[in-house]
C-alpha cells in the first residue's frame, strides 16, 4: 500500500500547480490548506489572491475553497461570491500531493454550475476532443474521465454531498478562520 505524503498545517500558504498531459505548465494557483474531511483535502483561495497561467493571470473573483477526492481524478472548486460561477470542477488525471502542495494534470473536461442562470453542464468538450488527438490520451484514460465527468454533473444536479453546498460553506467558514 502506498503511503500518504504528509499534508501541511491547516492555515500553510501554497500552490496549487497544474500542467497539461504532456507536462507544460498549466494554471498555478496561490492557496492556503484548509483541513480534510471524509470527501478529501481543501484548499481555499482569498478574493484578490492570484493565478496565472502561460498567456494569463488574473486575481480571484471572491473567496473559494477547492476539494481534492482521494480518487485524483477532479478537483471541485466552491465560489462564495463570483458573479457568474457557483461550481468550477476540473476534471483531471493524478491529482496529488507533491513536496507539500497539490499538482495534477488539466484534462480539459469541466463540470460548471453557473449562478448566472445558465445552469449546469460539462465544458470545454471541443477542447478535450482536440487535445486527447494532439497529447495522444490513453483510450483507457479516455473512458475513465468522461464517465466521471458525466458523474459529477449528476452529483451537482442533484446536490449530492459535497455539491450540496453545506459541505462548501463549512469550509469557506475555515477559509475565513485561516486564510
Amino acid at each position: 500500500m502506498t503511503a500518504v505524503p504528509p499534508r501541511p498545517a491547516p492555515g500553510t500558504p501554497l500552490v496549487f500547480r497544474w500542467r497539461k498531459w504532456d507536462g507544460s505548465p498549466h494554471w498555478e494557483h496561490d492557496c492556503v490548506y484548509l483541513g480534510s474531511d471524509r470527501w478529501g483535502d481543501w484548499v481555499g483561495q482569498r478574493s484578490g489572491w492570484h493565478s496565472q497561467r502561460p498567456g494569463l493571470e488574473f486575481d480571484a473573483d471572491g473567496d473559494n475553497v477547492t476539494l481534492i477526492p482521494p480518487s485524483g481524478d477532479y478537483a471541485a472548486t466552491f465560489n462564495a461570491t463570483h458573479p457568474r460561477l457557483a461550481i468550477y470542477i476540473d476534471v483531471a488525471w493524478d491529482v496529488r500531493w507533491e513536496d507539500g502542495a497539490p499538482t495534477g494534470i488539466d484534462m480539459d473536461l469541466d463540470v460548471v454550475r453557473a449562478r448566472d442562470g445558465r445552469g449546469i453542464w460539462i465544458d470545454d468538450r471541443d477542447e478535450w476532443d482536440e487535445h486527447r488527438v494532439q497529447y495522444g490520451y490513453p483510450l483507457d484514460v479516455v473512458t475513465r474521465l468522461e464517465t466521471v465527468a458525466i458523474d459529477l454533473e449528476r452529483e451537482v444536479t442533484q446536490e449530492s454531498v459535497p455539491f450540496d453546498g453545506l459541505t462548501a460553506a463549512h469550509w469557506l467558514s475555515e477559509l475565513d478562520r485561516l486564510g
